[in-house]
């Protein structure tokens, strides 16, 4: 594993304990430049996650409780008349940061779950016709419960295509928890926690990801995966090209990652359900046939051969 990446997990783990297999996909979404959905139920750690990243990554962390009563404008700020200056002054709203956890984001109404569309796709905010610019690198984390519809707005598939990544982090098993009591009896872990790795350092290895060779039969295989889900009888709508995209680049991290300079059919295939899976509709057989998106991109994966 690359040393870099490898301290950060580590010291990651201090906090969130046997979840390695997620850290190293959320690592994979960070350095792809890319926003993380996180479903799961409550108390798993979702919000411990994050707080722990920005601290880890010594960047600047904000958290927005998402409710019916959320506005845009408290996400991207709005301009406000000082009667001193004469003048509107912008008053920058929860996005201006590094990490935005947007927590329970089913629960905010679809005008305000738009307004995040152009912060995850663009990197800025539009303000009275103003554009600033978001620092960087700016991720956003986006945790909903599955299992609460009530008082809930269901994620448009825009949105969806906007998040690079989908991940569950899940319950630990016994032993994990018995270690995550043993942490918290007396104090937050976190608090324990010291950066290991600049903002400008993060950007420099997310430049070096990009950097990771990728022959053209791996493209072809990408395409091979993602046009399959466009034909196939149980699926009503595939895989976008921003799908197409988004495994190919996560393909890219996961070699980095493994301090590879190339990527191999393996990294495709580990992440063709995190980075696919919520990007599909399934039809109503499938749903009969207790078919889910992960169950039918595992199918599509296990049948494109590789050339």
């Amino acid at each position: 594993m690359h040393h870099q990446i490898s301290q950060i997990i580590d010291q990651i783990e201090r906090v969130i304990v046997g979840k390695r297999e997620i850290l190293i996909q959320v690592m994979i979404g960070l350095l792809s430049e890319g926003h993380i959905l996180i479903e799961d139920v409550p108390g798993v750690g979702k919000t411990q996650l994050v707080a722990t990243l920005a601290k880890v990554l010594d960047g600047d962390f904000k958290r927005i409780q998402f409710t019916p009563e959320v506005t845009p404008s408290d996400i991207t700020g709005f301009a406000m008349f000082n009667q001193k200056t004469m003048e509107f002054e912008y008053r920058a709203g929860v996005s201006m940061c590094n990490f935005l956890l947007a927590d329970e984001i089913n629960r905010a109404s679809s005008r305000t779950q738009s307004s995040l569309l152009e912060i995850m796709e663009e990197g800025r905010v539009t303000v009275d016709g103003i554009t600033y610019t978001l620092p960087k690198p700016f991720t956003v984390l986006a945790t909903q419960n599955p299992i609460e519809n009530y008082g809930t707005y269901h994620l448009p598939e825009a949105q969806m295509d906007r998040f690079f990544i989908k991940l569950s982090i899940g319950y630990p098993n016994k032993s994990s928890e018995l270690q995550i009591l043993n942490m918290y009896q007396d104090t937050n872990p976190l608090h324990t926690l010291s950066p290991v790795c600049s903002m400008e350092t993060f950007l420099q290895l997310q430049d070096q990801v990009k950097e990771i060779y990728v022959d053209d039969s791996l493209k072809n295989y990408i395409l091979d995966i993602t046009h399959a889900t466009r034909s196939h009888c149980l699926i009503t709508l595939g895989v976008s090209p921003r799908g197409s995209i988004s495994l190919l680049k996560a393909a890219k991290a996961k070699a980095f990652i493994d301090n590879r300079n190339y990527i191999l059919p393996d990294d495709i295939q580990a992440l063709a359900v995190p980075i696919l899976a919520h990007r599909i509709i399934i039809s109503q057989e499938a749903k009969n046939q207790k078919l889910t998106p992960t169950k039918l991109i595992k199918m599509i994966v296990e049948q494109v051969p590789v050339r």
